[in-house]
């Protein structure tokens, strides 16, 4: 069986990110442990440019868990 939590988060302009939400859960508490994942990655990530300025940016991401 194959579950879809999609999450979606901010992306701040120091690479932080901000704002985690489930926007799709399937239950089972998969979107809570989704969100918990998340705040334990403690690298940054790289911020939307424009006009080749760090901006906030939004992101949605679909984490596919494969249940047997």
């Amino acid at each position: 069986m194959t579950l879809k939590v999609l999450v979606s988060f901010v992306v701040e302009k120091d690479g932080t990110m901000t704002d985690i939400k489930v926007v799709r859960d399937p239950g089972y508490g998969m979107g809570k442990e989704a969100i918990k994942a998340l705040k334990a990655i403690k690298t940054k990530w790289t911020p939307g440019k424009k006009g080749g300025k760090p901006v906030r940016t939004a992101y949605t991401l679909p984490i596919v868990l494969n249940v047997k």
